[in-house]
């Protein structure tokens, strides 16, 4: 990101030194204004799906702004396709406005000047900010109201993402191969060759993400925590780590996890695996089963009522490698984050 600033600042304080017969330090302070009214610009692009968003209920965890654009992460996603399309196109016209505004601007001031200048550019990069993201491909915000469009259509969102990812994929490869021609043609600045195709690259790579996405969270439905959740063979605290396992391993279910329970048998721990592994053997005897645990009080839990839907949401507001199964004040099993991974994405090698 700070190279990226640096490089078009760089880029445009020699345009500006050529074009106005400015100093050098006139020409970089210029150069730095513009990449920060650039990013000005990029935050009030986010701010409008923010704000549209919030306006239908559907919360937003920040904002991550990049020179070439920007995201807004919301907790959930839209509830119709109607307010996905409004939500989608809100980003666009802010910067359709701001582009006015800038026209308006430009026209106004002396021609020639530092201010005319900058007005120039601001309008220039709006608009072109305006009509690229209107393009019906994801990630960008018209690939979002194409998602919208399809979804309306099939009533299927999953459909919808999926077709908006491949256009999205199909105008990644038309913005390199339009990069390329211009450059053999001319048109293009050598050094503005990179930038572009880095462009063509982030695109195409939201779209395999956006096409991922949908075909994942098509099996969301499929997730039961009561079957999913691995069970759990409960030993008293102070137990040693030995005959813990001893236990687990004569009466224990296959794949369970050695759950510590204080004296009146309520639940307090679970059995790290991999610390368990790492205590040598002849120590084992010797160490009590609660030096290798963690108090269930830092593990994340989820009820096992949860649908898939509420599953992956709490999945992704608290990551974790284990999550501790309740039902009430009980613990019934242990979900292994690489289990629902397995479970989402079968055909996917995992690492063991």
């Amino acid at each position: 990101m700070l190279l990226l600033a640096g490089l078009v600042a760089v880029l445009y304080a020699e345009f500006a030194r050529h074009q106005l017969a400015l100093s050098q330090l006139s020409g970089y302070l210029i150069g730095i204004g513009f990449v920060v009214s650039l990013l000005g610009s990029v935050l009030l692009h986010e701010l409008g799906h923010a704000l549209t968003a919030r306006r239908y209920g559907i919360g937003v965890r920040g904002i991550t702004l990049e020179l070439l654009g920007g995201y807004t992460e919301m907790d959930r996603d839209a509830p119709s396709p109607r307010v996905d399309l409004l939500v989608s196109l809100a980003g666009p016209a802010v910067s359709a406005v701001l582009g006015a505004v800038a026209v308006a601007a430009t026209l106004a001031l002396p021609d020639r000047t530092v201010a005319n200048q900058l007005a120039f550019q601001l309008a220039v990069s709006n608009v072109i900010v305006a009509i690229f993201n209107i393009l019906p491909g994801l990630p960008l915000d018209g690939g979002r109201a194409l998602r919208a469009a399809v979804w309306a259509m099939t009533r299927d969102r999953h459909r919808g993402t999926e077709v908006a990812g491949w256009v999205g994929r199909a105008v990644a490869v038309g913005t390199a191969a339009l990069v390329a021609l211009l450059t053999l043609n001319r048109q293009l600045a050598p050094l503005a060759l990179p930038l572009m195709l880095l462009v063509a690259f982030t695109l195409w790579r939201g779209a395999g993400q956006s096409i991922r996405y949908a075909r994942v969270s098509r099996r969301f439905p499929l997730i039961d925590l009561s079957r999913l959740a691995r069970p759990v063979c409960p030993v008293p605290t102070g137990t040693p780590l030995a005959e813990a396992q001893r236990r687990h391993a004569e009466s224990g279910p296959p794949g369970a996890a050695l759950l510590v329970t204080d004296g009146v048998g309520r639940p307090v721990a679970l059995v790290d695996p991999a610390a368990a592994a790492a205590v040598p053997v002849e120590r084992r005897p010797w160490l009590a089963v609660d030096a290798v645990s963690r108090s269930l009080a830092t593990l994340p839990t989820l009820p096992v009522g949860l649908d898939g839907e509420r599953v992956m949401e709490s999945v992704q507001t608290h990551p974790g490698a284990q999550y501790v199964v309740t039902a009430g004040e009980d613990v019934v099993g242990v979900l292994h984050i690489a289990d629902l991974a397995q479970l989402l994405e079968p055909d996917r090698k995992m690492n063991k």
